[in-house]
């Protein structure tokens, strides 16, 4: 799909510069053809309008002022009698021979029309009847189709060397404007893989607990009542996930509309405080805090309280044996910043690029002991995104592991 989207981006590139380089070439080439056009029947009319005995216009070496392109064009003119017969030439910066004039008056006569051009000879002419007599102006085309030629080879030239150039930048644009759609198309692929590997464990243990109930049909309740543990179980993890699943989804298609009306954070974060100290008093954790008193900010208070729930949650189940976990709130110029620290076995730092992806777990052999999906950072990520927030983590053997929360008061 991607490459496809490339291909048609580069193809419709390409088209619309062909067709603009195409408008302005013709454009360019038009216009010079007209102006070589009118400046040759300025010279035929200015030389008909001469008289047959005055001198042509004569130019000296060396003067460099302006001269009109009609002056110095090769033209010559015949003076016809009343029987159509030639009497005399007039030859302007150009030599002809008598049998090339005389073929030349035959075919204007054959041809009838007063302007046209004479294709085999690569004349044009001009018929016109003055106080002398009629008059044939006839006009050399070999500068002017030479000119014709050089502009039309250049235009080819600097219009294929221009299309191989935005062929290679459409290249690169390509590459750059389709790369967000790359990367969210991938995410999206690896989500719903991931999402189906999740859903697919706790349904495969669902059915199986299912298939020892409906082959014990004839045994009372209590006695199967460990394989309903285990499908309420598995059904409620289920429940969690897709309930995580939904309210990522919103976030992605900006649904989910962000009630903001004033919090008190430091009552919501000693809130999320007090249920987790028996959660931390059975692992053997030490939870400490330190938090600043009345703060106040804008926000929705469902979703701040879910944020520090996640990272509390996250930094019991990774402080380690007899580990501590420290919850700091307080202002911080004009904005609140709240820090998680845990102790315990560092993040590894090619990890901590990827820690708040989805379904991203760093120890993916004991994530389903602990009841993780690896949504959890994720949705802490989105809650912040939501409030024009910051989300940062620093991990390290000597200090530990610490997420920090930044968050505007309004």
């Amino acid at each position: 799909m991607i490459q496809k989207l490339r291909r048609k981006f580069i193809l419709i590139n390409m088209a619309l510069v062909t067709l603009v380089l195409l408008i302005v070439f013709g454009a360019l080439y038009f216009s010079s053809y007209q102006r070589m056009r009118g400046e040759s029947f300025d010279s035929m009319r200015r030389i008909t309008g001469r008289n047959a005995q005055m001198p042509p216009p004569k130019f000296e070496i060396g003067d460099h002022s302006p001269k009109n392109p009609a002056q110095i064009m090769p033209v010559f003119c015949v003076l016809l009698d009343d029987s159509g017969e030639i009497q005399t030439i007039t030859r302007d910066n150009v030599e002809v021979s008598d049998e090339v004039v005389a073929d030349a008056v035959k075919r204007v006569k054959e041809a009838g029309k007063d302007i046209g051009t004479l294709s085999g000879l690569g004349l044009r002419y001009l018929r016109a009847d003055t106080s002398e007599g009629p008059k044939i102006a006839f006009a050399d085309l070999s500068n002017e189709r030479s000119a014709m030629a050089s502009l039309l080879l250049t235009s080819l030239l600097v219009g294929f060397a221009g299309l191989a150039a935005f062929f290679l930048i459409s290249l690169f644009l390509a590459g750059w404007a389709l790369r967000p759609v790359e990367q969210a198309w991938t995410r999206q692929r690896q989500f719903v893989a991931d999402a189906s590997h999740e859903l697919k464990t706790p349904l495969t243990v669902i059915l199986a607990n299912t298939e020892i109930l409906v082959s014990h049909k004839t045994d009372p309740i209590e006695q199967q009542m460990k394989w309903v543990e285990y499908i309420r179980a598995e059904a409620d993890r289920m429940k969690k996930l897709v309930e995580d699943m939904l309210f990522l989804a919103k976030s992605d298609a900006a649904r989910a509309p962000l009630q903001r009306i004033p919090v008190n954070f430091s009552d919501t974060v000693w809130n999320c405080l007090l249920p987790f100290e028996p959660v931390a008093f059975e692992q053997g954790v030490e939870l400490d805090s330190e938090i600043e008193p009345g703060i106040l900010l804008s926000g929705d208070e469902g979703q701040l309280k879910q944020l520090v729930m996640i990272l509390l949650d996250n930094a019991c189940k990774y402080a380690g044996e007899n580990g501590t976990v420290k919850v700091t709130a307080g202002r911080l110029a004009d904005k609140v910043r709240l820090s998680v620290h845990n102790t315990g076995a560092p993040i590894p730092q090619e990890d901590l690029d990827h820690l708040f992806e989805r379904f991203f777990r760093v120890d993916k052999a004991r994530a389903r002991d602990q009841g993780g999906f690896g949504l959890g950072l994720a949705i802490a990520k989105s809650i912040v995104d939501g409030h024009r927030g910051k989300l940062a983590v620093e991990s390290n053997e000597e200090k530990g592991t610490t997420f920090t929360v930044t968050l505007p008061f309004k």
